[in-house]
């Protein structure tokens, strides 16, 4: 194998992996938008149980019925 058929080589594959590092940076960085996006509609929800929890609070407080 001649040097320069070795450097055409090297740059096919440089090539290649630059290629390959750019898809999968465009996955981690739509997976991180994806994270966030999750993070807040977890919050929000959290939010909301606890405002329920804080309505219902007084009714979960009483005894169970005698038949239990």
């Amino acid at each position: 194998m001649t040097l320069e058929r070795q450097v055409i080589e090297l740059e096919t594959r440089q090539a290649f992996q630059d290629d390959t590092l750019q898809a999968l940076n465009e996955v981690v960085f739509e997976q991180a938008r994806q994270i966030e996006r999750l993070q807040q509609q977890m919050a929000h929800l959290l939010k909301r149980y606890d405002d329920l929890v804080g309505q219902l609070g007084s009714e979960g407080d009483e005894a169970p019925p005698p038949h239990y």
